[in-house]
């Protein structure tokens, strides 16, 4: 009895957090007759062993279940490529995983280059059915349209077909898959308009305040591009919430509060201390941007300044200058701290945040280790030609090069050039070293340091002298310029 009552127990766990009956699982037997019964469908090719596609399968469960309530449904399909989808795979030419493409009426209609998170994949799959903007018959339309998301809109008011018009379809085009648009010339609709023939951008009611108006109403010329200005400076207002499928469409500078922030759940206590911000945001409008972050959704980027979690309620406040560079604000928040450290922000008082290990001892190692603090005087001003390793400790292939490096330095020991390695996890890595992945390394000549070079080649000891060898500012001493070792005088 408690057996069945557990196993009844893990059922219902399992269906209320995972969702995954709302994901569409086809394969090889059912995918053709099954995908061409939707009009819409954004189809998953996986593999059970890929951990991309282990983290998107939960985000990917929760846009279905979001998805299937849409008018009209959008499917959410997922095929395993290494069982049972096998021949399905091949034929929509799956190469890596996951593979996203969105279906229409049973065919492929387009790959799918949208966000990897569920809100984001939501927003982007509603923005795949109907047309671009939206028609609106009457007042309950308008009403109903505004309500539906807690989301930005922009309608178009038109009396008569006009140029103004003919660009707001046209930025409606265009934007469609980040900006949810409607438009009316029914004479119910417009009578309730101050004017005839306008654009007007509505914020949604959740974020209602008296720092900023609820809609702001387009005043500037009839092309496209103007509206999509109007669109991309006011969507956001004085203080955005700012998620991960949207961060990077928030402009440096910046200030982020991280806290509890949850508009499903909590939005009382979300707006509680986003007016608080407000108060300080209406202050610097157009000298910086605001914005609010779930502490727990991007809590990644607060270990960009050294902060592993926020436990308090109150909000952690940094921000990021024009130059990229990161400030803390240390004092509790208040809306008077606040307050005090913008303005010391903006008037350059304030000392950056620089992520980085201790200064290490380099005197006894052939390797020289570079970290945050010290990366110029070890990289840049160190008079040498310098390879340079970008490196994560976890990862298996810098594991791999870890004793050629060695060897390499040890061989160069002599030479007018440095071996360096740097744990980029760890460390600030500076903004003109672009490192995407793990191990990259960068090939910097003594005399012109402010450009460095991707280094490309093989990763065996000789591929490396063979490299240095050709490219060294000065030829070595113990190598010619083709990597040939160089005769020992003494032995003569």
């Amino acid at each position: 009895m408690f057996i069945a009552k557990l196993l009844f127990f893990g059922l219902i766990c399992h269906s209320a957090f995972t969702k995954e009956e709302d994901v569409l699982e086809l394969g090889d037997s059912d995918f053709a007759i099954k995908i061409a019964e939707h009009e819409t469908a954004l189809v998953m090719f996986y593999a059970p062993w890929c951990g991309h596609c282990k983290r998107l399968k939960p985000e990917f469960a929760k846009a279905a279940e979001e998805l299937n309530k849409n008018d009209p449904p959008i499917a959410l399909v997922k095929v395993d490529c290494t069982e049972a989808g096998k021949e399905t795979c091949n034929k929509n030419s799956v190469s890596g995983y996951p593979t996203l493409k969105i279906f229409r009426n049973g065919e492929v209609s387009q790959e799918y280059n949208g966000p990897r998170e569920a809100s984001g994949i939501v927003k982007y799959m509603k923005a795949q059915v109907g047309p671009s903007s939206r028609e609106l018959k009457t007042i309950e339309d308008l009403e109903k349209f505004l309500r539906a998301e807690n989301d930005v809109s922009v309608v178009g008011f038109f009396e008569k077909e006009s140029d103004l018009k003919t660009a707001f379809l046209k930025i409606a085009d265009k934007l469609r898959e980040k900006v949810r648009f409607a438009h009316s010339s029914h004479k119910e609709v417009l009578n309730n308009q101050e004017a005839k023939d306008n654009i007007v951008l509505f914020r949604p009611a959740i974020f209602n305040n008296k720092f900023e108006d609820n809609s702001i109403t387009y005043s500037g010329k009839a092309d496209s591009s103007s509206i999509g200005d109007f669109i991309s400076k006011n969507y956001y207002g004085l203080c955005g919430h700012r998620k991960m499928d949207n961060k990077q469409e928030f402009q440096n500078p910046l200030v982020v509060a991280y806290y509890a922030v949850d508009y499903v759940k909590n939005p009382k206590g979300t707006n509680y201390w986003r007016n608080r911000i407000l108060k300080v945001a209406q202050q610097f409008k157009n000298k910086i941007n605001f914005a609010i972050s779930s502490k727990d959704e991007l809590a990644q980027e607060l270990n960009e300044y050294g902060v592993d979690f926020i436990k308090e309620d109150k909000p952690r406040v940094f921000a990021r200058d024009e130059k990229n560079q990161k400030f803390i604000m240390e004092d509790d928040f208040s809306v008077e701290a606040l307050e005090t450290f913008v303005k010391n922000l903006l008037d350059g008082k304030l000392t950056p945040y620089l992520k980085s290990e201790p200064i290490p001892d380099n005197s006894e190692v052939a390797v020289k280790v570079a970290v945050a603090k010290n990366f110029d005087e070890v990289v840049i001003n160190n008079g040498k030609d310098t390879l340079v390793e970008f490196y994560a400790p976890w990862c298996g292939h810098c594991k791999k090069l870890t004793p050629i490096y060695e060897e390499l330095a040890t061989k160069l020991k002599d030479e007018d050039v440095a071996i360096v390695k740097m744990d980029a996890t760890a460390n600030d890595v500076p903004a003109s070293f672009e490192v995407r992945g793990f191990p990259t390394l960068f090939w910097l000549p003594k005399d012109s340091k402010d450009k460095p070079r991707n280094y490309n080649g093989g990763r065996e000891l000789d591929d490396f002298i063979n490299y240095i060898a050709k490219e060294a500012t000065n030829e070595l001493k113990g190598y010619s310029r083709d990597g040939k070792p160089k005769a020992d005088k003494t032995e003569l």
